[in-house]
């Protein structure tokens, strides 16, 4: 990326200002990034745990799996997912509140004993695959906020900083080498008018 200016005092002036800005974000920017590489981080173990947690569960109702063919699987239904949202680095995230499920009304002397435990197991199975996938949101946010983060930083560190400092070094030369031939044409000036002055009498 080209930086545009001119030689002279006014575009000498912004491009300072602009360098400025940029290496005062600069720190910052790079802070977002270090807490969006970590909570990148911390999502992808609370996501890998949260599967470990399904697979075991999954495994745990196996055993039991010759009595699921007869479970009504239309008395429990998920009602409601109750969403918040959090700011992690300056990036909104949902954040899962609460599961309400709808449990339809059965005969507990009709249907066999372990029905009340089905229902619990198939609410915990639905709400850990459900904060699961919120998991797998917010990872999938927060990794694209740190890509962006990481390219900003890329972009002031190794593009604009090193673009504007070249910028302002070129600007000055241009103007002290300016000054110095003003200078040297004034003496030049100078010591050809003394010369006249000696020759006429």
């Amino acid at each position: 990326m080209a930086i545009k200016f001119q030689y002279n005092k006014t575009s000498l002036q912004q491009l300072e200002k602009q360098l400025k800005v940029r290496t005062r974000t600069l720190p910052i920017i790079k802070n977002k990034e270090s807490a969006l590489r970590m909570e990148v981080k911390r999502c992808k173990a609370d996501a890998d745990r949260l599967e470990e947690r399904l697979e075991l569960q999954i495994q745990a109702s196996e055993a039991v799996f010759a009595l699921w063919n007869e479970f009504d699987a239309s008395l429990i239904k998920v009602q409601d997912v109750h969403l918040g949202v959090k700011k992690i680095a300056g990036v909104r995230v949902p954040m899962l509140e609460q599961v309400d499920f709808e449990i339809r009304p059965y005969s507990l002397f009709n249907a066999p004993k372990w029905y009340a435990d089905g229902l619990n197991l198939i609410k915990e199975l639905a709400h850990t695959a459900i904060e699961r996938e919120f998991i797998l949101a917010k990872l999938n946010l927060l990794e694209h906020a740190r890509k962006k983060t990481t390219q900003k930083v890329n972009l002031f560190e190794k593009v604009q900083i090193p673009g504007y400092q070249d910028a302002l070094r070129k600007i000055k030369r241009f103007m002290e080498d300016e000054e110095n031939l003003s200078k040297s044409s004034q003496k030049i000036m100078k010591s050809h008018q003394e010369q006249r002055k000696e020759v006429e009498p």
